[in-house]
């Protein structure tokens, strides 16, 4: 594993939860190239020849096991594109932690593309976790645009962790999925824009099998003058059921559009969209007040609060 510096160990502490080499499979990437990698009797990480990613094979059954494939970036201008393929065989259930850390001191902008593939065996459980992080005090920005595409097999099951809190300048996150007979596809996506900061997520999720579900979930804050929006399109072409969410706390300058996309092919399909946008409760920030914060540590702790 190739030595990284302080800001390098930071990154990928925000990112991934690792303080030293992780336990099972991984991957570690810093400033486009592989800073460490090692694999399992049942998970094998293979690179591609042209070293802009990693194919990910893990074995049918494999129990209680996790890939980690943490990307950091340190370097002011620079660009990369990284593709990554997981294939879980049947039966299988893991956990797989991603994300990118980028901190950059410089004027030039840096930018990390990740396309990730996700091919689920019937039965097979996965939970991704993919975290996205910006520091630096540089006037270059800091860039991500991650892509995530899902296919799910007969009563597979995926939970995905899509979180990104602070100092991401501009992100294009667009996820898609295609579901057959029983799979279940939960995400949870926890997000918070503030400055000039431009963020938005657009998910795409086909459900194609009988007794399929979709749960998609997005709570957001955007502060300042920054941006979101929030794309959600569900279709349902069999007896399936599915849901998505936008909660979201607007503040200062901030904008936010949410876009909902409902689309029944079958007289079974049960789709349901809900969104809310609004300030923080005057009678919260009150009640914490009197309890001794001043208002920007009430606000502090409703969001807080909000964004677990």
């Amino acid at each position: 594993m190739l030595k990284m510096d302080e800001i390098q160990k930071r990154l990928l502490s925000e990112v991934a939860g690792l303080h030293e080499v992780p336990e099972g499979a991984y991957n570690i990437r810093s400033n486009g190239e592989a800073a460490g990698r090692a694999t399992t009797a049942n998970i094998d990480i293979i690179p591609r020849e042209d070293g802009q990613g990693i194919t990910v094979r893990i074995k049918e059954g494999t129990k209680n096991e996790s890939v980690h494939i943490p990307v950091v970036m340190t370097k002011s201008g620079l660009t990369e594109i990284v593709y990554n393929d997981f294939y879980v065989g049947a039966g299988a259930d893991v956990t797989i932690v991603a994300g990118c850390g980028i901190d950059n001191c410089g004027p030039k902008d840096s930018e990390h593309d990740g396309i990730h593939r996700f091919f689920l065996e019937k039965g097979a459980r996965v939970k991704y976790v993919e975290k996205h992080y910006g520091s630096g005090s540089g006037s270059g920005k800091r860039i991500l645009n991650p892509r995530t595409e899902v296919t799910m097999g007969d009563d597979s099951f995926m939970e995905m962790e899509m979180v990104q809190i602070k100092g991401v300048d501009d992100t294009d996150r667009v996820t898609e999925a295609t579901l057959s007979k029983g799979a279940r596809l939960v995400v949870r996506e926890r997000l918070m824009t503030h400055e000039e900061q431009n963020a938005v997520s657009a998910y795409v999720v086909e459900l194609n099998g009988e007794g399929c579900s979709a749960d998609v979930v997005s709570r957001s804050v955007a502060r300042d003058r920054s941006y979101q929006k929030f794309d959600a399109k569900l279709i349902g072409n069999a007896a399936c059921s599915g849901h998505t969410e936008c909660d979201s706390i607007i503040m200062d300058e901030g904008r936010i559009l949410a876009v909902p996309g409902l689309e029944a092919n079958n007289v079974d399909a049960a789709l349901v969209h809900e969104a809310a946008i609004g300030k923080i409760a005057g009678d919260q920030l009150i009640k914490l007040m009197t309890l001794g914060l001043t208002e920007q540590e009430a606000e502090e702790q409703i969001i807080n609060g909000f964004l677990k």
